[in-house]
């Protein structure tokens, strides 16, 4: 049943109580008031109705920031995540409510954003928009449709074939010598990700007591994947190793996502390098390891590669190789 109340500024007040549900809204006038009242009955009666009231009070930053200290601390990689989802709870649509994230103004944000950055960051960007809506639905209870479904993305772009050569390699680690204000941890950074494949992530996750000298192994306890894995190190990989210095808290690497990538860059531009990132030292090690591995089961075991598919996506194998050894 229906109840209207006008308050003592102005406003009236609706209020529907059905079974053991109660629900109320405040309008500027009466007509509206009634109109959301009839509607919500309806909607009861129907078993239709859903309850915006907590999505109309919460803006989308909230739901952002709620997310940055509740979940991403749980997820792997989360710390490279943490900037930019900053960086969206800055922007203007972080300012709406829930319930005003419409399909149309997600689509004036992609196209903004398209206009000052490449399509592939747009599509990282809508991910998390999506994956943030999605947990919100799920585990708080806010009550609304994920807009992203209902866009149409950007094109990707073609996936990246970079492979360093060896000259560039070269060029790369001599960048890295760490001489004066250089970080001493760059150029083994480096030089480990060419010899193990491993990602960034899992570098800079490495504990001194997940290394065996002896057996010439790494244990990564958790990686992209959501496994663990034993990385075998190469006699290369076991030299950069042992001339590193230690750090109190026992990592390996006891360096930070945003200042491999800005040292990393500017190692870049000292070796005159271009079209570089460092991710493409994974790919440049896998293609280097299949020389050495030419089993895709065994390469795909020290990569961390779950199918052989995706590993196609990193192995670059050289068409004047192939061409020789087909005779």
């Amino acid at each position: 049943m229906a109840t209207l109340r006008k308050r003592s500024n102005g406003h009236w007040q609706a209020r529907v109580r059905k079974a053991n549900q109660t629900l109320t809204k405040t309008f500027i006038n009466k007509v509206d008031a009634e109109k959301w009242a009839k509607q919500v009955e309806v909607e009861l009666d129907k078993g239709s109705f859903v309850n915006l009231a907590l999505a109309e009070r919460t803006t989308f930053k909230e739901v952002i920031e709620r997310y940055i200290t509740e979940v991403l601390p749980t997820m792997r990689g989360g710390s490279a995540d943490l900037i930019r989802l900053k960086a969206l709870a800055r922007r203007p649509i972080a300012k709406l409510n829930t319930v005003a994230l419409s399909p149309q103004r997600l689509a004036q944000f992609r196209d903004e954003r398209l206009k000052e950055v490449a399509p592939a960051t747009v599509i990282r960007e809508l991910a998390y928009v999506s994956s943030i809506i999605n947990h919100a639905r799920r585990e708080w209870g806010i009550n609304i449709n994920n807009p992203v479904l209902m866009i149409k993305k950007p094109v990707g772009p073609q996936g990246r074939s970079r492979v360093l050569d060896d000259v560039e390699t070269a060029r790369l680690i001599n960048a890295l010598k760490p001489t004066g204000r250089k970080s001493i941890w760059m150029q083994p950074l480096v030089q480990l990700a060419l010899e193990t494949a491993m990602r960034r992530g899992e570098l800079l996750g490495l504990r001194w007591d997940h290394i065996d000298m002896q057996r010439r192994t790494a244990y990564l306890e958790l990686t992209k994947n959501g496994e663990s894995r034993i990385v075998p190190l190469s006699t290369k990989a076991i030299e950069v190793l042992q001339g590193m210095p230690r750090s109190i808290d026992g990592l390996v690497f006891p360096i930070n996502h945003a200042a491999v990538s800005a040292n990393f860059d500017r190692a870049r531009k000292r070796a005159e390098i271009e079209g570089i990132r460092f991710h493409d030292l994974r790919r440049t090690a896998i293609t280097m390891l299949a020389h050495k591995l030419p089993n895709l089961v065994e390469l795909s075991a020290v990569s961390g590669h779950k199918s052989l598919a995706m590993l196609k996506r990193y192995y670059h194998p050289n068409a004047e190789q192939l061409a020789e050894k087909l005779g």
